[in-house]
């Protein structure tokens, strides 16, 4: 399948999937003409990696599940190097969150104290 096609199978953007490619995450091969030509089962692994990437792990992250972002993820029993990954993805969020608190807060504070002397 071409990469059109695929896009809109997976409901990736056809810019996605040849960052996915260049990731190392999908592959292709080529036709003649130099079109990109996907295998069919290629559209469980794209909707796998954007699963992956929709609860906040990076590219970099999905890399870990390459074994198994060709079956049915849902189903199966998570790795340890998987849980660890997601657990470290998960404070690195936290943190962030935490420090973005932080910054909305002192500026609700500025702002509040502007509105009090104006």
């Amino acid at each position: 399948m071409r990469i059109g096609e695929l896009a809109k199978a997976t409901g990736a953007t056809p810019r996605a999937l040849r960052h996915y490619e260049q990731a190392g995450l999908i592959t292709s091969s080529r036709e003649h003409n130099g079109y990109r030509d996907y295998d069919e089962r290629t559209a469980v692994r794209v909707r796998n990696i954007r699963q992956l990437l929709s609860v906040g792990l990076t590219l970099d992250d999905v890399r870990c599940f390459l074994p198994c972002l060709d079956g049915d993820m849902t189903s199966a029993r998570p790795s340890q190097e998987g849980l660890g990954i997601a657990r470290d993805r998960l404070a690195v969020l936290d943190a962030r969150i935490a420090a973005q608190t932080e910054a909305r807060d002192r500026l609700a504070a500025a702002l509040s104290n502007l509105s009090v002397r104006a």
